[in-house]
């Protein structure tokens, strides 16, 4: 019954935040703020799944500049946690067919997102020079998931270097944000469904890293999400068992 009645819930609420989304930025389309705004409404259905989401960035965070968030990509359920983390002026970059998901697809083109065509590497690569001629023409950042696609409980997959490159050509910081593991941890039939954590950690220096590196650099970045990734489940199964959450 709790799952029937969640169900209906998400939908209703999904298509209406679709919809009036549309609507609002039609008055000034494809404005990067729009993404962290209706990303955050969607990130409140984490209390519709009993699912409590603690955030933590650094007290700076507000006042980063341009850069490349790099995020480790889970399942479906990232709507509703790592969405919360999103910062003002950041979009992401997704796969082209998104566009052809009803209701939402409009919306996530509206509100400002990149979509790339991930079956076309010559449009793919065209992406980075992308991502460079958008820094260089205004404050925005590129929200990108390296590991290019869901992990589904298999743990940090290893990184493309789209991102990576992306952040040396441009001169940019990498963000790295990590969530802690929900695979198989929420239960629509079950009322509360314990704890996630969505850690931003401080920005990366590209400056010292070249095309020639940018693997180095990606492994760097790996490594530290790996380990922060460890420390996160760690706590959180520690403090729901002692029911510290």
């Amino acid at each position: 019954m709790l799952l029937v009645l969640r169900t209906i819930f998400v939908v209703i609420y999904s298509i209406l935040v679709c919809v009036f989304g549309c609507i609002w930025c039609l008055f000034s389309p494809r404005n990067p703020r729009h993404v962290a705004t209706f990303g955050h409404l969607f990130g409140r259905l984490s209390g519709v799944f009993g699912v409590k989401v603690e955030l933590r960035k650094p007290a700076e965070a507000a006042h980063y500049g341009n850069a490349i968030y790099i995020a480790n990509h889970q399942n479906n359920y990232d709507m509703i946690t790592a969405a919360k983390i999103v910062q003002p002026t950041t979009v992401t970059v997704g796969k082209k067919s998104l566009l052809w998901v009803p209701f939402f697809g409009l919306l996530y083109w509206l509100t400002g997102n990149l979509l790339i065509d991930r079956d076309n590497r010559s449009k793919a690569h065209g992406t980075i020079g992308q991502l460079v001629d958008q820094f260089k023409k205004k404050r925005i950042s590129f929200w990108m998931f390296p590991e290019g696609t869901r992990s589904r409980g298999r743990g940090l997959l290893p990184f493309k270097t789209g991102a990576f490159h992306a952040a040396v050509a441009a001169g940019v910081p990498i963000i790295p944000i990590v969530v802690s593991n929900t695979h198989g941890k929420i239960n629509l039939n079950r009322l509360k469904n314990g704890l996630v954590i969505v850690e931003m950690l401080p920005p990366i220096d590209t400056s010292g890293y070249t095309t020639q590196s940018v693997r180095k650099l990606a492994t760097h970045c790996r490594e530290l999400m790996m380990e922060k990734l460890e420390a996160l489940n760690a706590e959180v199964e520690a403090r729901e068992k002692s029911g510290k959450i």
